[in-house]
């Protein structure tokens, strides 16, 4: 009890060092979707598709591999000086190319000329900072790492809206940037508050002596680059909707598709800050007694949190929508919100579940299994989308995570078996999906029904894990 009562506090500190800026940043959503016609928020939305596989490429595995090997090797400032060249040096390299070779890449990504140097600019920073923020991370620096975080997101928001906020007549401010569209704001707020936490971590890239050794960066470099190729399927699982929408749909319902998606944030926050805390826990505790049955408590409690989760933004989805969605136009596509939601709930257990490849070192089955999920995203987003729209793309993203989460248990089982309660994660996973859908799509979000089935739900929860319950509420 006392080492996930560890977990719990890691978590939370890292949880609110990714959640707090997340959310804050996500309350630009209102701002953007008022101010920005459809056909902009879709631009938008696709200038950071492109980022994202900007960062993954840029970083190949890197960040995972320093945590893996920072954590078992003595050496751990030979670990760290040499993940920070490799990772300067590649930058830069990759950085001229991109620059150099801007006109053509623009082009083949269709983005704006412009924003495409905004957009490598951002990319080189974040893939900078990757290391620096590793380190907090591993040494247990939750507090530093918090504050630049939220430094980094008061920033962006300050200026957009500043720069986007009809309030603010800050003409002489905008005609500084001389830009021709109001999205090309949004790029370069995030570039000048990259640029800022970039100048904040500096000092730890002379943390240590300058050490470099080929043996740790072939390891580095062996473990990562799996991780690297499952980064870029992870992508496309993500992503490949809001890429493909403009093209067979048009610019208009894309906007409206990825506004939708934004509502799904919820779940999103919720997986992104169990992973801050998780990922270093895991490692770190991997040789502890008990470790498998820890990994499994972890597991289930982290689906009781996610399926509860995931009720309340689909029971209460009406009062929530208008605070981030105002504009009629965005909410076509408002049905996605439960199977995103349901999605993403199934990626969270499919990271709990991937600990076996990491610990073992077969981070190829991380990358076949990201392959996979990359394969279905691809085949039924360009069957389906011509054939019923918009919704074949959460459709896609629920297979794919769904198919994912399984067959990831099922080699889980074989290479580094792990007592998950399977009986009890299937039932709450179950009944929370079914409550939900049929709350939003039989009922027409039923707010009064969907709380009764709430709390019949927390009560099926409490009746459930009592014992457990009662156990750790005495241990805290």
């Amino acid at each position: 009890m006392n080492v996930l009562k560890t977990f719990l506090k890691d978590t939370v500190i890292y949880g609110l060092a990714i959640v707090l800026p997340r959310l804050i940043n996500f309350l630009l959503v209102r701002l953007h979707t008022d101010v920005l016609p459809n056909e902009d928020y879709s631009e938008n939305t696709e200038f950071y598709v492109v980022a994202a596989f900007f960062n993954v490429i840029l970083t190949y595995g890197m960040e995972t591999s320093f945590f893996r090997f920072f954590s078992r090797n003595k050496d751990k400032n030979k670990v760290l000086s040499t993940a920070m060249i490799t990772i300067v040096l590649s930058t830069l390299f990759f950085g001229i190319l991109l620059f150099l070779f801007r006109i053509p890449i623009s082009e083949t990504l269709r983005i704006n000329t412009d924003f495409y140097t905004l957009l490598v600019g951002i990319t080189l920073i974040d893939t900078l900072i990757v290391i620096p923020f590793a380190y907090l991370r591993v040494t247990g620096r939750p507090i530093r790492f918090a504050l630049i975080k939220l430094i980094n997101v008061l920033i962006i928001v300050a200026l957009n809206v500043l720069l986007l906020s009809k309030s603010f007549g800050l003409k002489g401010l905008k005609n500084v940037f001389n830009v021709n569209n109001d999205v090309e704001y949004i790029f370069i707020a995030n570039l000048i508050a990259s640029a800022v936490v970039l100048i904040l971590v500096s000092p730890y890239f002379f943390k240590t002596k300058f050490q470099f050794d080929t043996s740790i960066l072939k390891q580095l470099l062996n473990y990562g680059w799996p991780i690297m190729v499952a980064g870029l399927a992870f992508v496309i699982n993500e992503n490949l909707d809001k890429w493909l929408l403009p093209e067979l749909e048009g610019e208009f319902i894309n906007g409206a598709y990825s506004a939708c998606y934004k509502l799904a944030v919820f779940m999103t926050l919720f997986i992104q800050a169990f992973r801050m805390g998780a990922e270093p826990f895991f490692f770190n505790h991997a040789d502890k007694e008990n470790a498998q049955q820890t990994y499994a408590t972890i597991l289930k409690y982290f689906t009781i949190v996610g399926a509860i989760g995931l009720m309340i933004v689909v029971v209460y989805i009406d009062l929530l929508r208008p605070i981030f969605i105002k504009k009629e136009s965005y909410l076509l596509a408002l049905d996605i919100v439960p199977i995103v939601l349901l999605a993403n709930l199934c990626l969270g257990i499919y990271h709990n579940l991937s600990i076996w490849y990491k610990l073992t070192d077969r981070t190829r089955f991380g990358m076949y299994i990201s392959l996979i999920g990359a394969a279905i995203t691809i085949a039924f987003n360009l069957i389906f989308i011509p054939k019923i729209g918009f919704m074949a793309s959460a459709y896609a993203t629920l297979m794919a995570y769904g198919l994912m989460m399984l067959i990831s248990y099922l080699l889980g089982r074989k290479y580094y078996p792990v007592p998950y309660d399977i009986s009890r994660i299937g039932i709450y996973l179950i009944i929370s999906a079914g409550l939900s859908f049929i709350t939003y799509y039989y009922f027409d979000r039923d707010i009064l029904l969907g709380t009764v089935f709430l709390l019949l739900y927390l009560a099926l929860i409490v009746f459930l894990e009592r014992k457990e319950l009662k156990l750790l509420l005495k241990r805290s």
